[in-house]
């Protein structure tokens, strides 16, 4: 049997771009290692859980790693909080957070707090209090991101968000969305606002205005979810796994199905990310584990932020780091996708499908010369993110037989 690693190049699809002359920013990446292993394996189109779903990176990657979501999805909060270390407990409401910039009446400015890298773990410091007897826990993730924990009696992830998914827009006061849910949206109300005032009021905050920076004064929070029950991957597969991620929600969601979480210096989650590292990580690390999934987020990044010069070099960059991915292809099956598209003209994520590739030694090759999303149609795989799991058992031998 062979080993299998996962590439997951998040947000990887794309749509033309003018600044590329017409060209997604796959195609206009010199990529020679992506389309060798293309020419030599097997390419296709994947569409991530089904045809025309706008996928989030949670659901898609659930429906990678062979877990419905639609049976399995609670939220993305749970994820995010668990990949950031936090622990989630039966009954706990945990969400996505940003440090944001709002202006006196409330309205957001920056969703993202101007990209702010400094301080946050204290900003989170200041925020893990207890509001009529439910206890809030506050961490900071990667740049502006972070994760809140509620812990406390009765309380229900059916409420609305706070965050209003783009500037210019008031924060708005979280909701219930039932009868069970109104003491959840009450006290999470009352917490907000006493955090608005320690976020005003804090050190860091009145530095950053100190020095022209945007203040990082408002907690949006989104995606309030319960963590779900699931079935250990090594249950489920029979496999040891492991995961690589610069994304605190992609390794909760290894992590709540029984994966060890590979940490790498250098993995950011940002354009800045060391690629090679991550490679030569996946290298040693599949000398121990059967399965390895590897998120690289740098594409996604770009892709919302409307970049496509930038997204092109990253998947360069990206292309480079894998130069010596060939030694592996002996015992383990390759794999490289996205979990969904991110056009640069939209800023967001889109149904489009995207390109898919496989290779391993003694495959049969087909149709597809080059990675990207016209040319891997002419592939053998015209697929749902769903089959890529029984796709990747069958190409390493450990596929059973279905019937007598």
């Amino acid at each position: 049997m062979k080993k299998i690693f996962l590439i997951v190049l998040d947000g990887l699809g794309d749509r033309p771009n003018d600044e590329l002359k017409g060209r997604t920013a796959l195609q206009a990446a010199y990529r020679p290692n992506m389309n060798r292993l293309t020419r030599e394996g097997q390419g296709g189109m994947m569409h991530p859980v089904s045809p025309g779903y706008r996928t989030g990176s949670d659901t898609s990657h659930l429906s990678l790693l062979g877990y419905d979501p639609e049976k399995f999805y609670t939220g993305r909060g749970p994820f995010e909080a668990m990949g950031l270390g936090m622990t989630v407990l039966g009954g706990d409401v945990a969400f996505r957070a940003n440090f944001s910039t709002v202006d006196q009446d409330g309205v957001v400015l920056d969703r993202r707090a101007g990209r702010i890298t400094e301080g946050t773990d204290k900003l989170a410091q200041s925020l893990s209090f207890s509001v009529d007897g439910v206890e809030f826990f506050v961490k900071a993730g990667v740049e502006h991101r972070g994760a809140l924990v509620m812990r406390g009696k009765g309380l229900s992830d059916l409420i609305t968000d706070s965050d209003p998914h783009e500037a210019g827009q008031k924060v708005h006061e979280v909701k219930a969305l039932d009868e069970k849910a109104k003491f959840t949206a009450e006290v999470l109300n009352k917490y907000l606002s006493i955090a608005r005032k320690r976020l005003r009021e804090h050190e860091v905050n009145l530095q950053r205005e100190k020095e022209g920076k945007a203040p990082a004064n408002e907690l949006l929070i989104r995606g309030a979810g319960q963590a779900p029950s699931l079935t250990p991957f090594h249950e489920l597969f029979g496999m040891k796994a492991a995961s690589i991620s610069g994304i605190p929600m992609i390794t909760g969601i290894c992590r709540l199905v029984g994966m060890e979480s590979i940490n790498v210096e250098g993995a950011t989650g940002r354009l800045d990310s060391n690629f090679r590292a991550k490679f030569e990580a996946a290298y040693k690390t599949l000398e121990k584990f059967d399965f390895l999934i590897m998120n690289i987020k740098a594409t996604d990044v770009a892709g919302h932020d409307g970049d496509p010069v930038a997204k092109r070099d990253a998947i360069q960059r990206i292309d480079a780091a894998m130069k010596d991915i060939d030694h592996i292809l002996g015992d383990t099956v390759i794999c490289i996708t996205g979990d969904h598209s991110t056009p640069c003209t939209m800023m967001d994520h889109s149904g489009d499908p995207l390109p898919i590739l496989f290779n391993t030694h003694g495959i049969r090759k087909d149709n597809a010369v080059l990675f990207d999303e016209i040319s891997c149609t002419k592939g053998t795989y015209h697929i749902n993110s769903g089959d890529v799991m029984k796709i990747l058992l069958q190409l390493s031998d450990r596929a059973e037989k279905y019937g007598a």
